[in-house]
């Protein structure tokens, strides 16, 4: 059973009258684990998949099922639900509440767990241990270096212990030697916790760091390989 299996998926918007197929007939799968790299032009439907994988949207036509569970009829509630329990996200902006501590913006996605003040604190300051920023706990985003508050952003992601992490351009605000080491902590989170990444780039070298590489161009998947490691 895959992790992840999209069928035939496609997304059509309407802008006016003119309707816009941001997707046609995608069929991917994805296996627990994987480290798979998401690359195209603007407009070429990278971003739409990631948004229907990340329960935000749903598909005009085609199934979308996460662990052979079929997200594509469930509610709202029902894919937010999907979206808290197993995926976490990782944007190019960090996106943390600026007035709000390292340890309190990762706690944010357990406030809607029903989790213990007491539990949330410590899985909070373990998800700040497994990305290196012990002794940075109350730390608030401007007293943090960028490469820093995106590792804020990920124990955030980590906190639920979700099976999937979905990252967005997560190095595009980022230098390049900051943009190693986070793209080093995706691969050990990969590798030591058996995490499934999917990140959308548009850099090669980015990109190099996955295990695999889906390209998109005008709503279709135009190719699928395995990343040759050097």
């Amino acid at each position: 059973m895959s992790l992840i299996e999209t069928r035939q998926i496609s997304k059509v918007y309407t802008l006016g009258d003119v309707p816009v197929n941001a997707l046609k007939d995608v069929s991917i799968s994805i296996d627990k684990g994987e480290f798979v790299a998401i690359m195209g032009q603007s407009g070429s439907g990278k971003s739409t998949f990631m948004n229907l994988i990340g329960c935000l949207d749903t598909p005009t036509s085609g199934q979308y099922l996460l662990e052979d569970v079929d997200v594509s009829q469930l509610s709202r509630d029902g894919r937010s639900a999907i979206r808290n329990k197993k995926i976490g996200f990782v944007f190019q902006g960090f996106n943390l509440l600026s007035r709000t501590s390292a340890i309190e913006n990762v706690e944010l996605p357990m406030l809607y767990s029903n989790v213990s003040v007491k539990e949330r604190k410590q899985r909070a300051l373990h998800a700040l241990l497994l990305v290196g920023l012990s002794g940075r706990e109350h730390h608030h985003p401007n007293q943090l270096s960028g490469g820093q508050q995106q590792r804020v952003a990920i124990a955030r992601a980590l906190v639920n212990n979700v099976p999937i992490i979905l990252a967005d351009e997560p190095t595009g605000n980022l230098d390049t030697r900051t943009s190693q080491e986070i793209m080093e902590l995706f691969v050990r989170l990969n590798k030591e916790s058996n995490i499934t990444v999917i990140l959308v780039t548009h850099e090669p070298d980015i990109a190099a760091y996955s295990k695999r590489l889906i390209r998109f161009s005008d709503g279709q998947v135009l190719s699928d390989n395995i990343v040759d490691k050097p």
